[in-house]
């Protein structure tokens, strides 16, 4: 991680900090019309303002100079940008056209996320990611933009953890748009990735920019030696792990998927995988924390809390060598795997100014222990590019509202003013050792 040319970034979404969701024609998302719904979101908060980064991108932009960070990694808001009629809305582009200028200005190079979870809200009234048109949507959505932004972002990413779109979305109902059936969960999962192939398509039609997606990842620990156990913790590694990374780079998915959910099929057509499992230039890996898991007495799993381990704001556990462990074993589990970048890790804790600073101290061993495990993971022989971190600001953090803090910088919400956390000032001191060792 000390080569000149691993790449160090900060990454945010687009509905977590622009705020400004009725500006320059952007269109309501399914996150707008969740929010809108009393219980859906914790103190009612929505993502109306956020951290104003939609007129403060700027002074952002600034701040990621400031504190040494080669790369950037935002989302594009789709609703921002394509019309009720599917055609590009310029003054929704011309703001990601700015923000563009702005990081060229300072020499940071962009990564452009496509799809951060803030599907259009028309689109969802005709069905969302349950309809496979919404697929073909999505890749009419790619051509536009990579047309508009050709040769201007470092790298494409086509979906952000569709894992969570898909089951979090639609089998637990904890987010947007609030569906409660694995059956919808797996139909979701196969129109998402059928998205991502044929968005790579178009992308390479009118880029050359690398090209990839961006799969949210956790270990996986049996609670127990007892066989249940044991074939819990794989199916829960099936689907938490495996259901995206096995259909991009196998071309199938697990079979554990239907052992857990006997009456939930993929819909499957002709040539859907091929396409989903089109090659891609590199894989985001996004990693937060280790859940220990046991049988539910029945198909599925259920997570047991460990008592006496260190835990984050959420309540996840940290456990920086499950992170080690699952690149190890990607990189053993699909031979033709692509460069990888950890385009998340990070973790939420109550952070707040005192005089003037933030002592983050748990995050700073944090990041310090990810860092080690992702170095390891590279000494044997797994070809990591980069590391992004989560985030660069404290933000919106979806159905928790603005109670948990992730941020490397502070967020006052009441006045926007923004104080990097102890954690943000010594990433920046190691920036500047890794450029006089360079």
């Amino acid at each position: 991680m000390w080569r000149r040319d691993f790449v160090f970034g900060a990454a945010t979404a687009a509905y977590q900090i622009e705020g400004a969701t009725e500006v320059d024609g952007r269109l309501p998302s399914i996150w707008d019309h969740f929010g809108a719904v009393p219980g859906n979101i914790a103190n009612g908060d929505t993502g109306a303002v956020a951290c104003d980064h939609f007129h403060r991108y700027a002074d952002d932009v600034a701040l990621l100079a400031d504190l040494g960070f080669g790369a950037y990694r935002f989302s594009i808001a789709w609703p921002r940008v394509i019309d009720e009629n599917g055609r590009l809305n310029p003054k929704g582009v011309a703001f990601y056209q700015r923000l563009l200028d702005a990081l060229d200005a300072r020499g940071i190079a962009p990564y452009a996320t496509l799809y951060h979870w803030d599907l259009p809200q028309h689109l969802q009234d005709r069905g969302g990611w349950l309809n496979r048109d919404t697929a073909h949507r999505f890749a009419d959505y790619a051509d536009q933009i990579s047309r508009a932004l050709a040769g201007r972002v470092r790298g494409w990413m086509t979906l952000n953890e569709p894992w969570v779109s898909a089951y979090v979305g639609h089998a637990e109902g904890r987010h947007a748009p609030g569906l409660r059936r694995p059956r919808y969960a797996v139909e979701a999962m196969h129109h998402l990735l059928l998205g991502h192939g044929l968005a790579v398509r178009a992308l390479r039609a009118n880029d050359r920019a690398p090209v990839g997606l961006v799969a949210n990842v956790n270990g996986v620990t049996p609670a127990s030696d007892s066989a249940e156990d044991q074939l819990a913790a794989r199916r829960a590694h099936a689907s938490n792990n495996l259901w995206v990374l096995d259909a991009l780079f196998r071309g199938r998915y697990p079979a554990e998927l239907r052992d857990l959910w006997p009456d939930a099929v993929a819909p499957v057509r002709g040539g859907d995988m091929e396409t989903i499992s089109v090659p891609t230039d590199f894989v985001g890996i996004n990693y937060y924390f280790r859940a220990v898991v046991a049988s539910d007495g029945g198909h599925g799993y259920v997570v047991t809390p460990q008592p006496g381990v260190e835990r984050t704001q959420m309540g996840w556990e940290v456990h920086p060598d499950s992170l080690r462990s699952l690149l190890v074993e990607f990189h053993q589990r699909y031979p033709g795997l692509p460069p990888i970048y950890i385009t998340e890790n990070g973790m939420a804790s109550d952070d707040r100014v005192q005089g003037g600073r933030v002592h983050d101290e748990q995050r700073m061993r944090y990041l310090g222990r990810h860092f080690a495990a992702i170095d390891q993971a590279m000494q044997q022989g797994v070809d990591v590019r980069g590391y992004f971190v989560w985030s660069l600001l404290d933000n919106f953090e979806w159905a928790y509202g603005y109670d948990k803090r992730f941020g490397i910088v502070h967020v006052d919400y009441a006045t926007q003013q923004r104080t990097a956390k102890d954690s943000a000032l010594a990433l920046k001191a190691f920036f500047q050792q890794r450029a006089e060792r360079a």
